[in-house]
């Protein structure tokens, strides 16, 4: 499959194409990622929502540019307002007296914050069973077991690269269902 003929089964939704295409470029926008952040999980994660921003709005994708270079583009932006976020949530140090003792916030939840925390995530378990059981696997190996990829990879007998589409699928459907019940 060429890349132009790969691009245009992607913007038609083939499922197909959307793999050739993360397998073909996966290395590049990880690669790009891991000299920026210098750390495996996160570049492997913005890459991950890299790859779903990109399937996403795959009908924007202009032809007159290189595909390599778009998904390097939006790998970088999405690289730029994880920092922006994470500039804005640093909070630590509230106010400085005279003396120069620093006072520092308090982040242990309070006993309500522990209570909504529950309710969340019980209501985040009923929005996750309403997904196909494959899909609850992955989520489940993923983040209430905190495996890695290549951990769910053994444990599934799949490539790493099928684990990677599948848990992008799970938490884009499991956006939906949470979105919907909103």
């Amino acid at each position: 499959m060429e890349i132009e003929e790969a691009i245009k089964l992607a913007k038609a939704n083939n499922q197909k194409a959307f793999n050739y295409l993360l397998d073909l470029f996966w290395d590049d926008v990880y690669g790009f990622q891991l000299k920026r952040i210098q750390n495996e999980n996160d570049a492997e994660d913005v890459t991950i929502q890299t790859f779903s921003k990109a399937f996403d709005k795959i009908a924007t994708y202009d032809d007159a540019y290189k595909f390599k270079t778009w998904l390097i583009t939006i790998s970088k932006n999405i690289h730029i307002d994880l920092l922006r976020k994470e500039k804005n949530s640093i909070s630590q140090i509230i106010s400085k007296d005279d003396r120069g003792i620093f006072q520092i916030l308090d982040e242990s939840p309070t006993p309500e914050d522990k209570l909504i925390t529950e309710q969340h995530l019980a209501k985040l378990l009923r929005d996750i069973k309403k997904l196909k059981p494959h899909y609850q696997e992955v989520i489940n190996l993923r983040y209430f077991q905190e495996l890695s990829y290549k951990e769910i990879s053994k444990e599934l007998n799949e490539p790493i690269n099928n684990v990677k589409v599948k848990l992008l699928r799970a938490k884009k459907l499991l956006a939906e269902i949470i979105r919907k019940s909103k």
